[in-house]
């Protein structure tokens, strides 16, 4: 390397070294500032909480919305299933989940999902009344019902804003340090007159782990969200079955929607009542379990006579 081409790389070195200590030295007074003036700690968390909920409240209420709007459903006639609306209004009268709507749609596969916010409802394929039994359909019915009563879709939202939330506050605070930390990485790199270098450097590598631990926190989050995801369709079968004394039933419901369906289910997958059940990384992903293994667990319902009410078939 010629002498003037290092001596440029020095002084660019040494320029952004000062930039960058000067950017540390402001970051600092200013967090010294803040924590001189801060609230008390539990004033702060609650505000951060309380920001959090909010937060989510709204993202829950605007998607419920925004979906309502999205889907061509119409009211289901009590006139055109008068036997449903029957079971239908049994099942709301045992049950905490108020007086949803019972819609009807074309959906990109025959399927149901429960839609919460204001106007609830559960909105079922068309097509399901034809592959379905009326027993059937009924535990279909107490699963969605059972999803309204629990409030399970603002549970997982809340609980997704606040780990996000978390995520960001750790990002946040570490985002300062990492920066320097390049920054020195590199201003180094080029007062040495190898600017190629920084990258091997201890700094450059420290860098990198923060912004790795920074993403494993947020896979971690995620993974945890859709744990709990699955574990309410555990909960909502077993409201069901708890309710309408039908585990077979259900067993059969879900598995003619597996029968009936096709992977390719779009953007409203997450509402269904099962998703993808291929593999293990696809079971880690997925916001509801195995459908096998819902099927086998029902059997063993029924086996065991754990229904409330006689079984029907």
């Amino acid at each position: 390397m010629d002498a003037g081409r290092r001596v440029v790389l020095a002084i660019l070195g040494v320029a952004s070294l000062v930039l960058y200590v000067a950017a540390a030295v402001v970051g600092y007074r200013f967090l010294r500032a803040v924590w001189a003036s801060r609230p008390s700690p539990v004033v702060l968390a609650g505000a951060l909480v309380g920001t959090m909920l909010v937060l989510g409240v709204v993202s829950y209420w605007a998607g419920t919305a925004r979906l309502k709007r999205s889907l061509d459903a119409v009211v289901l006639p009590r006139s055109r299933a008068p036997e449903t609306y029957r079971r239908f209004d049994a099942l709301t009268a045992r049950m905490s989940a108020g007086t949803p709507t019972l819609l009807v749609a074309r959906l990109p596969v025959p399927n149901a999902f429960a839609v919460g916010g204001f106007g609830a409802a559960i909105v079922v394929d068309r097509r399901l009344f034809g592959y379905l039994s009326t027993d059937e359909m009924e535990t279909l019915l107490a699963h969605e019902l059972a999803h309204l009563e629990r409030r399970d879709a603002l549970v997982q939202t809340l609980a997704y804003t606040l780990t996000q939330g978390l995520v960001g506050v750790v990002s946040g605070i570490l985002f300062p340090v990492v920066v320097l930390i390049g920054g020195i990485a590199r201003a180094w790199a080029l007062v040495r007159g190898r600017p190629e270098d920084w990258s091997r450097s201890w700094l450059a590598r420290t860098q990198r782990t923060a912004f790795q631990l920074v993403a494993l926190l947020g896979l971690a989050v995620t993974l945890s969200v859709l744990a709990y995801a699955r574990r309410r369709e555990w909960a909502a079968d077993d409201r069901a079955v708890e309710v309408t004394g039908k585990p077979l039933a259900l067993a059969r419901a879900l598995r003619t929607i597996e029968r009936v369906s096709t992977p390719d289910m779009g953007p409203l997958t997450p509402l269904y009542v099962h998703g993808d059940d291929d593999g293990p990384l696809s079971h880690l992903l997925s916001t509801h379990p195995p459908m096998d293994d819902r099927v086998k667990r029902l059997r063993e319902r029924a086996r065991q006579r754990q229904p409330l009410g006689p079984q029907r078939s």
